[in-house]
Order: structure tokens, then sequence, then C-alpha cells
């Protein structure tokens, strides 16, 4: 249910290049450089993988952060503590969220 210019995207053609890519992610210490860094290298390597020289001023990037206790899979509630010493995350990354709990 997107418009430009009073269009719906559906009714616009192929012609546009519209991509809306949605990032939802655990609460963790997603700083504001952080964020940045992800919603910049995000629609690059889409812009790379499609063999286009950069992203479309059309493709949007929502960044959402998902609480803790918010997250859920296959019937259960998920949470990012269990992770901490999984290895998924660097340790420097894993003291950062550690940090950001104890905040």
């Amino acid at each position: 249910m997107m418009a430009i210019g009073g269009r719906l995207l559906v009714d616009a053609g192929p012609e546009l290049d519209v991509m809306v890519i949605d990032l939802a992610v655990m609460d963790v210490a997603w700083q504001p450089d952080v964020r940045a860094e992800v919603i910049e290298r995000v629609p690059a390597a889409l812009a790379a993988a499609c063999g286009t020289e950069r992203p479309s001023p059309a493709w949007w990037v929502n960044f959402r952060v998902i609480d803790e206790g918010g997250w859920g899979a296959s019937g259960g509630v998920l949470s990012v503590l269990p992770l901490l010493d999984s290895g998924v995350f660097t340790e420097k990354r894993a003291e950062a969220v550690r940090a950001a709990l104890r905040a």
C-alpha cells in the first residue's frame, strides 16, 4: 500500500525500482553510529548483488529494535542473553551488549 506521487506502486509498472528493507533486530547495543553503518551497508550490498552501481533513491531502510522478550520463534520467546557466549557475537560486541544490558 505504498504510493509515490499519488500513484500506488502496484499500479506504477516495472519502471520504478522500489524496495523497502525492514531490518528487525534484538534490543542490544545499537548506538547511532552502528545503526548508520548497517543502514548504509545493507543497500550497498544489495546494489552490488543486483549489479547496479549504487542503491536506488527509492530503496528505503527501516531499522526496528525489538525489545528483550518481544522476539519469538518456534512457539517460544527468544532472548539475546544465551547468544552472548555462543560465538555468534565477537567478544568486543558481546561486551558492548552486556554493558548496554547493565545500563
